[in-house]
C-alpha cells in the first residue's frame, strides 16, 4: 500500500510539471488573463487515474505554480485566490470519476465545467471595473455576460482540445485511464 502512495506523489509531481511546461506552449493569449493551451492535459489524467484526494492536492500544486509563474494578471490576493489557486484546485474533482468507464470525459467536463464558474466569478466580482469594455470587436456593458464570454473563450475551448486528445488517446492507453495498471493491495 506504502508504495502506491509514493507511486501517486511521483506521478503527481511529474504530471504538475509537465502541465507547467505545457502552460507556456500558448496558442492565444488574452488581454486580461486566461490562454488556450493544453496544460490541463495532465492534471485532468492525473485526477481521473488516482482520483478526488490525489487530484485535489495535484490541481492545488499547480495552480500555484501558475499563480507564481504566470501571476502577472491578479488584481490582489482576492483574484490570486479566486483566478489561481482556486480555480485550478477545482480540475482535481474530475478525480470523482477515476476508475469509470468514460470517466476522463466526464471528469475533464466537470473540472472545465467547474474552472468556468470560478473565473466567472471572478471576472463579474474582481475585473468588473473594465465594463463596458471591449471584447471580440463587441462592446460589453454587462459584466455577467462579458464574463461569460471572456472566461469561456479559452476555458471551454482548453476542454474541446483535451477532449480530442483524450479521444484519440483512449483506446491506446485505457488501462492507464482507467488506472488498471495500478496493483491495489
Amino acid at each position: 500500500m506504502k508504495h502506491l502512495k509514493i507511486r501517486a506523489l511521483c506521478e503527481g509531481a511529474l504530471m504538475v510539471a509537465l502541465a507547467q511546461v505545457l502552460s507556456y506552449l500558448k496558442l492565444l493569449e488574452l488581454p486580461q488573463g486566461g490562454s488556450i493551451t493544453i496544460g490541463m492535459l495532465p492534471i485532468l489524467f492525473y485526477c481521473c487515474r488516482w482520483g478526488l484526494k490525489e487530484g485535489l492536492l495535484a490541481s492545488f500544486a499547480y495552480g500555484l505554480l501558475q499563480l507564481i509563474f504566470d501571476g502577472a494578471y491578479a488584481w490582489g490576493w482576492t483574484s490570486m485566490l479566486l483566478d489561481y489557486i482556486v480555480a485550478f484546485s477545482v480540475l482535481g474533482f474530475a478525480g470523482l470519476f477515476a476508475g469509470k468507464k468514460n470517466g476522463i470525459f466526464l471528469g475533464t467536463v466537470v473540472g472545465c465545467a467547474l474552472r468556468f464558474v470560478v473565473h466567472f466569478i471572478s471576472g463579474v466580482t474582481i475585473y468588473r471595473i473594465y465594463e463596458p469594455t471591449e471584447l471580440f470587436n463587441t462592446t460589453f456593458a454587462n459584466p455577467y455576460l462579458y464574463s461569460a464570454i471572456y472566461n469561456g473563450s479559452y476555458v471551454f475551448i482548453d476542454m474541446a482540445i483535451c477532449l480530442v486528445i483524450f479521444a484519440v488517446l483512449y483506446r491506446p492507453l485505457n488501462k492507464y485511464f482507467m488506472g488498471k495498471d495500478l496493483i491495489r493491495a
